[in-house]
């Protein structure tokens, strides 16, 4: 089964290992999945700033986006259509940012795990009746 990753524990995983436990980053390596359109934009600036606040280096940040790129993730094509409709009304009703309502959305639409570190996120899918992880 696949699941729907945000940049919040991809960064993690990157950043602070220790984090997430062995056993979910094997379940994320594992299962592929999906990721909203601007996960890649969220993922390499929060590195990049990670680089110039000397919580990792370059060459870190390299073998981590790398590492990503290597991760069986598919970017939904479909979700940053729904910007002015769906993700506003979630956003609103769970006082996400439009971001993070995006990864909410996306796997209320495919009726998948989602994998956060995010509280206010985790919350939100809590309230939704999606399945977390780490659990």
């Amino acid at each position: 089964m696949t699941l729907i990753v945000d940049a919040s524990i991809a960064v993690a995983l990157a950043i602070e290992p220790g984090s997430v436990n062995d056993a979910d980053r094997a379940t994320i390596g594992a299962r592929g999945g999906f990721v909203a359109a601007h996960w890649r934009l969220e993922v390499s600036n929060a590195l990049t700033v990670s680089v110039r606040r000397k919580r990792m280096t370059e060459a870190q940040r390299k073998t981590a986006l790398a590492a990503f790129e290597d991760l069986n993730l598919q970017v939904d094509p479909e979700g940053s259509a729904l910007a002015f409709t769906t993700l506003v009304a979630l956003a609103d009703k769970h006082r996400l940012t439009i971001y993070d309502a995006a990864y909410l959305e996306l796997a209320l639409r495919k009726g998948l795990p989602l994998a956060t570190l995010d509280g206010d996120l985790r919350k939100a899918a809590k309230a939704e009746g999606i399945e977390l992880l780490p659990a």
